[in-house]
């Protein structure tokens, strides 16, 4: 009884009827009229475009040519005609009328009604110049589109293949469905994702030259994600509105997808604004958004709007929110997709963005992914600023446009005004940081009182009616005061339960040194008195000066030693059991200079580790490998060179593009680089899959 319940025809039939309850017909592949070898509903799309442009006059020809158009897209080249079909579907185009005494008419495959105006594209952002507005849709915000969920739809192609279901719009076929019955061991829906990826790319690319979106599902587990994207990267869609406070799993989950994921207005939204391909890639990259980039990246838009700085007085406060997100939230992502949400906007009138982070790697990290995504963005102005010159130049004489990527740092006590425009955008990183300090500050010197404000305080003077938006790891009070409330969040808990993260074992390891008992009633004093006293600004001031105190503690020589000897011990017995998937580890160091002593007691203990190799023994490199990878160090000094470094670790440390090598070594599992040591650098944002252990030096 119960395999007769949950066979994969049995499930197919079941989300079926659920999409019915979403509003999508449902159609048997045999009633569609079409050539066996067409996976294009020319019917439908003939007549969307005839209805919604009927007020244009579209012309048979003009019809018969887009359709013409769409089906030369080559489907041998698989990731670039899927990347142009997916661009003139989110963004549009412009076709040349019949009649060329005719302005070009600006089609759209979908019809976007109900959803946040759009502007019109630049000139150069679609394929030509001048673009005509869409009808005007209705106030109840009912699109024009023609959906259809089609099962059992045979196709021929170098083998003939039979989907489970596909998802049209407007006779594209957009979303592809498999399905695996969760009973049966050896249909799994891993099996699933490779019939969609590998064999239906492989057998029938006409079809999936078109696909937005594939989806997995064997009722139990169901996932989304894009054709090119390894199985690891699809995810469950756990949430319906992205206000639940626990997102579903199993069966539940299910539900959440498609009445989430599959509610008219989010795919639409989701298809428009919500799949990234890079300018330009060496790989096949496609990102599709994960159910929490979706929901902060729009619940920001819409805070943003409501709270939006104006220079006439009538907006709101700046504040347009802070986000939260854990580990696993895919931060960098939800500030792309934010961007071009109000990039695009017509309520922003094409703002100026400027990213912020507080760290040059960081800043790195978020300009190779921004100045790569012009054409996704909507603006081909993306500049990473050198200075604050630079960006005072950059922004002098601009009334709209341009995304600006520069750290805080930059913002020095020079209050000159960049701007007093309000239609700009401050997206700041590690928001709970330097940038929101906003107080005044109190230096006692020998002098007399010294009054200073942080960075964020010249920040904001510079940009006076600026919105400033804040993601953030670590939200604290003043980062709410900056920032304002907490938009959406994303927690750690979400994160492990969606398999970005996994769950942390903390083990402590004492590395215990007897220390002089006056030193340590001299610290202890001394932050009592702290105490006492409130914790002035001054004391702050001075407890910077103390930290010597703790310095003195956690690089006590013999406790470094101490140190060093348990971590070979640990780490050694860990690889020796199997313990750890490739080997690889991070040492998080307080000090530069505790870092530089931890390494050398390190190659004393374990000389071998300075030996400079491609990989460790018995590791085999394809052709590819062997170019890919540099032979180095098992063990590296990871942070910025000091003027006054010693020659050895100043040679080591290296310059800037040295450090981007060894991120890229770090992230080969293969690479003989195995141990980084570091102090502030890789520290977020800094994905390794197989970095099973991290080491974090403290005092207790």
């Amino acid at each position: 009884m119960n395999s007769q319940m949950f066979t994969e025809e049995k499930l197919e039939q079941a989300i079926i009827a659920l999409l019915e309850d979403q509003g999508y017909p449902h159609h048997r592949g045999e009633s569609i009229s079409r050539q066996s070898n067409e996976v294009l509903i020319k019917a439908d799309l003939h007549d969307f475009l005839s209805t919604q442009y009927s007020s244009d006059n579209i012309t048979e020809s003009e019809i018969e040519s887009l359709i013409r158009r769409l089906e030369m897209l080559n489907p041998a080249d698989l990731y670039d005609s899927n990347k142009t079909i997916c661009k003139l579907v989110a963004d549009g185009f412009l076709l040349k009328r019949e009649d060329r005494s005719q302005k070009d008419l600006y089609i759209q495959l979908i019809d976007y009604a109900g959803l946040t105006k759009q502007r019109l594209p630049r000139e150069g952002e679609v394929e030509t110049i001048v673009a005509e507005h869409l009808p005007e849709c209705n106030a109840a915000g009912i699109d024009g589109n023609i959906y259809k969920i089609v099962n059992q739809l045979e196709i021929e192609g170098s083998e003939k293949r039979i989907p489970d279901g596909i998802l049209y719009i407007n006779g594209l076929p957009l979303v592809v469905f498999e399905f695996k019955s969760a009973i049966r061991e050896q249909a799994t829906i891993h099996n699933a994702f490779e019939q969609l990826t590998i064999r239906y790319a492989r057998a029938i690319p006409e079809l999936m030259k078109y696909n937005a979106l594939c989806v997995l599902s064997d009722g139990v587990n169901s996932k989304m994600g894009s054709l090119f994207a390894p199985y690891e990267y699809f995810y469950t869609w756990r949430k319906v509105t992205g206000n639940e406070e626990i997102g579903q799993n199993g069966i539940n989950s299910l539900h959440t997808m498609l009445e989430g994921l599959f509610d008219k207005h989010r795919l639409r939204q989701v298809i428009r604004h919500f799949i990234h391909f890079p300018d330009v890639s060496k790989q096949e990259v496609k990102i599709v958004c994960r159910y929490p980039q979706f929901y902060a990246a729009n619940k920001l838009y819409e805070n943003i709007k409501v709270h939006r700085k104006r220079s006439d007085g009538t907006g709101g406060d700046g504040k347009g929110g802070t986000y939260f997100g854990a580990t696993g939230c895919g931060k960098s992502f939800t500030m792309l997709f934010l961007t071009r949400l109000l990039m695009k906007s017509v309520d922003f009138e094409s703002p100026t963005i400027i990213l912020i982070t507080d760290r040059t790697d960081l800043d790195d990290q978020l300009s190779g992914q921004f100045t790569n995504a012009k054409g996704y963005i909507g603006d081909q102005t993306v500049v990473c600023v050198e200075s604050r010159s630079q960006l005072r130049e950059l922004l002098t004489g601009r009334n709209s446009g341009g995304v600006f990527l520069t750290t805080i740092h930059k913002f020095t006590e020079d209050t000159e005004l960049l701007t007093n425009r309000d239609n700009v955008i401050c997206i700041s990183d590690e928001a709970h940081r330097s940038q929101v300090n906003l107080d005044q500050k109190v230096q006692v010197t020998e002098i007399g009182v010294k009054r200073t404000y942080g960075f964020a305080k010249y920040l904001h003077d510079s940009l006076p009616n600026a919105t400033y938006v804040g993601f953030t790891g670590t939200p604290i009070d003043a980062t709410l005061d900056v920032f304002g409330e907490v938009v959406d969040s994303y927690t750690m808990t979400e994160s492990v339960k969606d398999e970005i993260t996994v769950r942390i074992v903390y083990e402590g390891r004492a590395a215990k040194v007897l220390l002089d008992n006056k030193k340590l009633e001299e610290i202890e004093s001394y932050y009592a008195q702290c105490a006492n006293d409130g914790a002035s600004d001054y004391q702050i001031e001075e407890s910077k000066k103390a930290s010597t105190n703790m310095t003195a503690i956690l690089g006590d020589p013999d406790r470094i030693k101490v140190l060093a000897a348990d971590f070979v011990a640990h780490y050694e017995k860990r690889v020796d059991e199997g313990s750890t998937v490739k080997g690889k580890a991070m040492f998080v160091s307080s000090k530069r200079e505790i870092a530089y002593a931890f390494y050398q007691e390190l190659i004393a203990l374990r000389p071998q580790w300075k030996q400079v190799l491609a990989c460790e023994e018995g590791t085999k490199l394809t052709e590819q490998e062997q170019k890919n990878i540099k032979p180095m160090e098992r063990v590296k000094l990871i942070m910025t060179r000091g003027k006054d470094d010693v020659k050895e670790m100043y040679d080591m440390i290296g310059t800037k593009e040295y450090r981007k090598e060894l991120d890229r070594q770090f992230k080969n599992e293969k690479s003989n680089f195995k141990i980084a040591i570091v102090v502030d650098m890789w520290l977020t944002g800094f994905d390794v899959p197989f970095l099973s252990d991290h080491y974090v030096q403290y005092d207790d």
